[in-house]
């Protein structure tokens, strides 16, 4: 049980982070009347009928800003962990599978030509 909350909390979280845009439609949507009202920068001049969108245009440029700078702070902490080295830690280890001899076939000159190759005598 407490696996599945777990999986389901942090699945909302996911959903959440791709669907930001949507959560600010909602809202607008929701709170259009208080909006218009209260918060629209046009509400002074109702003859543009404005009701708020000029705030949720604002609000969505607002999210796209924070989504694209998550995405950037994302990215440099992948780059930073990609190469992250701890200095003294390498260890290479060697393994010999098998052992494998190779017999010693040389070419062996005829004893009878002994006497022309010998190193000259010094002397």
């Amino acid at each position: 049980m407490k696996y599945r909350i777990t999986a389901v909390l942090l699945i909302f979280c996911i959903v959440s982070c791709s669907f930001s845009r949507f959560f600010v439609y909602a809202g607008f949507e929701l709170n259009r009347n208080y909006i218009a009202a209260k918060l629209c920068e046009n509400r002074s001049r109702p003859w543009l009928h404005c009701n708020g969108h000029c705030y949720l245009m604002k609000k969505l440029k607002q999210a796209d800003e924070k989504q694209a700078a998550n995405e950037r702070e994302a990215q440099k902490n992948l780059v930073q962990e990609t190469y992250f080295q701890a200095p003294g830690q390498v260890k290479f280890f060697t393994h010999v599978i098998m052992v494998l001899t190779i017999p010693n076939n040389r070419i062996q000159l005829p004893q009878g030509h002994g006497s022309i190759f010998q190193p000259p005598q010094l002397g």
